[in-house]
């Protein structure tokens, strides 16, 4: 192993975090996060992938580079001002502009944010269903940077990452998963082992006080 080389961490919040705050049952101050990863696990260098909704914002993958955030930002406090939006639109957009605000608020931290626009599809109730899947962007960055670090702590439970992870762990990198014990799948302690940790019991270290 390449002991030589940094530590990356690699955060899945819709897995992570999905519910937010009434789901894990307490706030989580992610400064307090970020110095901890640093501290326990000597991370260098913390990718948070989330999605946002763009409502007609000009963005494309093929642009090979990330969405702009506060571009996004005034664009959406413009739509805010069209005469003709619609109570609801206010609502959501509203909603998304405090989302950017929060990605903004962790960049200044230092985290390292990928963020992937929500895309709207018609499922077969013909009602609409958001979605914003990030599992492909956080493991093509796991793959393309794996010659930089020697090993990696993986901030999710999802069973779908358990390749990428066994292929990473077979070449030599260091795998530690920290996860909510309740949604992890069971591959994923298996290939971990004793280097899984449960997010839960981090409670008192990383909850945000007032």
């Amino acid at each position: 192993m390449k002991r030589n080389k940094p530590i990356y961490a690699f955060i899945d919040a819709s897995n992570l975090f999905y519910g937010g705050e009434k789901s894990l049952g307490w706030k989580i101050d992610y400064k307090k996060l970020l110095n901890y990863l640093k501290d326990k696990y000597n991370v260098s260098s913390a990718f948070y992938y989330g999605g946002i909704e763009t409502f007609g914002f000009e963005y494309s993958v093929l642009d090979k580079k990330p969405i702009d955030l506060k571009k996004l930002l005034d664009y959406l406090k413009k739509r805010l001002k069209e005469p003709e939006i619609s109570e609801g639109d206010i609502v959501l957009i509203d909603r998304n502009i405090q989302r950017i605000k929060f990605y903004l608020y962790l960049e200044k931290f230092g985290y390292k944010i990928r963020i992937k626009p929500v895309k709207i599809f018609i499922n077969e109730n013909a009602k609409p269903v958001k979605k914003a899947n990030c599992d492909v962007d956080m493991t093509f960055d796991m793959m393309r940077y794996m010659e930089q670090y020697s090993g990696l702590i993986a901030l999710t439970g999802d069973g779908d990452f358990t390749p990428v992870l066994k292929y990473l762990k077979d070449h030599g990198r260091d795998v530690k998963i920290l996860a909510r014990g309740e949604r992890t799948a069971r591959e994923i302690k298996q290939l971990a082992g004793s280097d899984f940790r449960d997010f839960n019991y981090l409670r008192e270290i990383l909850k945000y006080k007032q």
